[in-house]
């Protein structure tokens, strides 16, 4: 009886030490990779038609500014050549976004107010 109630107790003791390492590492088995990241924010701006009045979605280009471990975050700017125009010489940024590796949450850069908003669907 003395046996069984040791190996019971054993047996909980290294599940409750085991069970926080298990479960950190599944979720970091879970962050978006960049490839991903930049995935989902395209998607999102499509469903959402956010470019729509402004330009094509194929004189975009999308290019990432910085990864952390928390984001990644990406910038788009003007394809300018023959099909979409503009002076070849030069890609202005049209928007700063972040996509965040664990939550897949997106904040845009709100250049007026000098700094990040989370990312809201415009009023179509």
């Amino acid at each position: 009886m003395k046996i069984e109630f040791r190996l019971i107790t054993g047996a909980v003791i290294a599940v409750v030490l085991i069970s926080p390492i298990v479960a950190r590492a599944g979720s970091r088995s879970h962050l978006l990779s960049e490839d991903a990241a930049l995935d989902l924010l395209q998607r999102t701006l499509k469903r959402d038609r956010v470019y729509e009045k402004q330009i094509s979605l194929d004189c975009i280009e999308y290019g990432t500014e910085e990864t952390t471990n928390a984001y990644f975050e990406f910038v788009l700017r003007e394809i300018h050549n023959a099909k979409c125009g503009g002076d070849a010489e030069t890609s202005p940024a049209i928007d700063r976004y972040r996509v965040y590796r664990r939550s897949g949450k997106i904040q845009q850069w709100e250049a007026a107010e000098d700094k990040w908003q989370s990312y809201r669907s415009p009023e179509h």
